[in-house]
């Protein structure tokens, strides 16, 4: 594994040193960091269409990120895919994520986000990167609760046109020689293990299916996050270090009430300030050969995130595990051949 890196999103601004990639990479540099995460959404950090095409630009990008101290671990597309499928209960609000000559327009919206995916599948292999972080999107979430009831056959026709819809954009993912990996998080239809399951037989097994792995969405969802790794390693290609809370009482639980995220059972918190136990995280990613990159994503509801940036990086280094390349008791090795341990089993 490898780290500490920082997801860039929510740093972002107007105002030095946030304000564009050559600053903040020298601030998280400062701070202990040694890969960025990069928002490709974000025009202050990169040109998305310019990544595409151009090796140069790709090549610029880099050495700011060198000149820092940094690696690029990967690009993350997030609000881009969100756009690939949207229901119509989300049109006005999910608009925003769009430029503005596709709003009221729902197709034009999503033929855009394709694009822009498509746009991000080559400049993911012109960084030289090999993962991508990216949402889903969603036509079944309205319905995620079974009252009404559901109408047979309603989810298996949502998740039919979702792969649909991203079958063509994992073709370019696997072209460009770059896993495609979707972050499992409520308001998207890849929100769980079941659902991702729904999506990847869907899309036929498509190779280039992966997942973010964000233990912060199984605490707020009350998801088993280290049984998830047990089952999903294979899949497990990058990776968010977020810390959550689930506090329940007698007049709110997962649902929320409405309630703003600071008021809310289950709140986002900054590293070490939450519930998720990560020692064990850790320990089983080492244990399946974790080789991607360990990200802090900050969205505390409480702590200022300059603060959370700061005590991220050397949380995120206590944490990390270098696999050991030899038992613990090889010095005790008898040397004993295969002949010998068929004596030892009375086989001879």
């Amino acid at each position: 594994m490898k780290g500490p890196a920082i997801f860039l999103a929510q740093f972002m601004g107007d105002t030095a040193p946030f304000n564009s990639f050559e600053n903040i990479t020298k601030w998280a540099s400062d701070l202990g960091y040694v890969g960025v995460q990069i928002p490709v959404w974000d025009s202050r950090v990169v040109d998305l269409k310019k990544l595409s095409e151009s090796a140069t630009y790709c090549d610029e990008i880099k050495g700011k990120a060198k000149n820092a101290g940094m690696e690029i671990t990967e690009l993350s597309s997030h609000l881009l895919g969100q756009l690939v499928a949207v229901h119509p209960a989300y049109n006005e609000l999910f608009d925003g994520f769009a430029p503005k000559e596709v709003h009221n327009n729902p197709k034009a919206r999503t033929d855009w986000a394709i694009n822009q995916l498509l746009l991000a599948a080559k400049a993911s292999k012109n960084l030289g990167l090999n993962a991508h972080g990216t949402f889903s999107g969603s036509l079944a979430w309205p319905y995620i609760y079974p009252w009404p009831q559901r109408p047979g056959g309603l989810i298996e026709e949502a998740f039919k046109e979702l792969a649909k819809r991203w079958v063509p954009i994992l073709n370019a993912f696997a072209d460009a020689g770059v896993d495609l990996c979707y972050e499992l998080h409520p308001g998207e239809d890849l929100h769980d293990g079941i659902t991702f399951e729904r999506f990847y037989e869907a899309a036929g097994k498509h190779s280039a299916i992966k997942i973010l792995y964000d233990p912060s969405h199984y605490v707020l969802q009350q998801l088993n996050y280290l049984d998830n790794i047990d089952i999903y390693h294979e899949f497990i290609k990058m990776f968010h270090v977020k810390d959550a809370e689930f506090n329940p009482t007698g007049r709110s639980g997962i649902y929320g009430g409405y309630q703003s995220w600071v008021d809310r059972p289950g709140r986002f918190r900054s590293l070490g300030d939450g519930q998720v136990d990560f020692n064990s995280i850790f320990s089983k990613l080492a244990q399946y050969d974790y080789k991607g990159w360990c990200v802090l994503e900050w969205e505390c509801a409480l702590k200022h995130p300059e603060d959370g940036a700061a005590e991220g990086a050397p949380f995120i280094e206590a944490h990390m595990i270098r696999k050991t390349e030899r038992a613990f008791d090889d010095f005790a090795d008898a040397g004993i051949d295969n002949e010998t341990n068929k004596k030892i089993l009375g086989l001879v």
